[in-house]
């Protein structure tokens, strides 16, 4: 089974930006459909951003014109670009499927710093 490794998290103020990666250890061509999803201290994980194999992408009210996600099928990447960051998007982030099949992988920190 595919394994995830995400990265590119880390401490940012208010207004900042990251850029996340998720890398697969296998192909992700023939998935459909990946996520990026975050989980806040003492609430339950939500899903942000979903792009299909396509490139069609959907966001999360939340995160809906700050928040960018692609995919790189070729390097077997996702990708979240995360602009216009606010305290309230502090959270580790996540990749998966849509609907969720793989093994979640450790996640990426984001803090946010006001």
């Amino acid at each position: 089974q595919l394994q995830l490794v995400e990265s590119g998290g880390g401490l940012v103020q208010a207004g900042g930006s990251l850029r996340l990666s998720c890398a697969a250890s296998g192909s992700i061509f023939s998935i459909n459909a990946m996520a990026w999803y975050r989980q806040a201290p003492g609430k339950q994980r939500e899903r942000v951003a979903i792009i299909t194999r396509g490139g069609t992408t959907n966001y999360a009210d939340s995160v809906n014109g700050r928040f960018t996600i692609s995919r790189d099928n070729a390097k077997n990447t996702v990708y979240l670009q995360l602009n216009s960051l606010k305290p309230e998007d502090t959270a580790v982030y996540y990749c998966n499927s849509v609907p969720i099949n793989l093994l979640w992988g450790q996640g990426t920190q984001v803090t946010v710093s006001s």
